[in-house]
């Protein structure tokens, strides 16, 4: 039987949910979503100090399989796109919603979508590998998982439209600069980071964590940014089937072939 495409357990108050696609550097595809969203479910009710989400192998998720839109026609490749975005959409918002710190390690890249896991964490630790990168404008993909939704709100609109007009990578020292990251750390460094933040969170007052949350992601914050991940979904359904996106996606795969 093949391994699932998500990897979730629990102990000690910490649920470690682990993106397990590492042939494909953990693209976001319908059965990892599935289970990513299924994870996040199961853990509604859990006494918990923190949520660790994480890529298994050389990246934390290279976002969207550019290789599966290419190869499907048109009709099918606009369904499968709804159905993908919905599904990031849903697992961005159940992170947010979480009364519980979030935290990432990323040994690797994050792009594309996959950077809205990210945006939607509250500690992040970058080991030397590790970027964030949308390629959007190279691709011909309308930005998602936040990158408008989401991103803007914590680096300001003119930051992040620099990024996604100018395909900018984001390395670790960047991101603790900018804030979307809070630490950069070696290697060898990065497990004994996150121990070292999960050891002070079990340390902390559950209930005071999760007030912390709500006050900083109040029900309007929340609506407007599903909101916003929605719009961002249906400006990426009006380009998915272009002539334009067709051939951006063309390139893209013959120059990472």
């Amino acid at each position: 039987m093949a391994e699932p495409k998500v990897l979730c357990e629990v102990a000690d108050r910490v649920a470690t949910i682990t993106l397990n696609r590492p042939e494909r550097h953990n693209a976001l595809v319908p059965d990892l979503m599935d289970g990513l969203n299924l994870a996040l479910d199961r853990l509604k009710g859990e006494d918990l100090a923190a949520v660790v989400l994480r890529g298994a192998g050389r990246s934390f998720s290279t976002g969207g399989d550019v290789s599966i839109f290419a190869a499907l026609p048109r009709g099918a490749r606009r369904t499968y796109a709804y159905g993908l975005i919905g599904a990031l959409n849903a697992a961005i918002l159940k992170l947010i919603d979480l009364p519980c710190p979030i935290i990432a390690p990323l040994q690797g890249p994050a792009t594309g979508g996959s950077c809205g896991l990210v945006f939607a964490s509250s500690l992040v630790a970058m080991g030397p590998r590790a970027f964030l990168q949308p390629y959007y404008v190279d691709v011909g993909f309308a930005p998602d998982g936040g990158w408008t939704a989401l991103l803007p709100q914590r680096i300001g609109a003119a930051s992040a439209e620099a990024i996604l007009a100018l395909n900018h990578r984001i390395g670790p020292d960047e991101a603790v600069a900018l804030g979307l990251a809070r630490a950069a750390v070696a290697e060898d460094a990065l497990d004994a980071t996150i121990e070292g933040w999960l050891t002070t969170l079990k340390g902390k007052v559950g209930p005071s964590l999760a007030a912390t949350r709500d006050l900083l992601m109040p029900p309007a914050w929340r609506r407007s940014l599903a909101d916003g991940l929605e719009h961002e979904r249906q400006r990426f359904l009006t380009l998915i089937e272009t002539d334009a996106t067709e051939a951006g996606m063309a390139r893209f795969l013959a120059r990472s072939a």
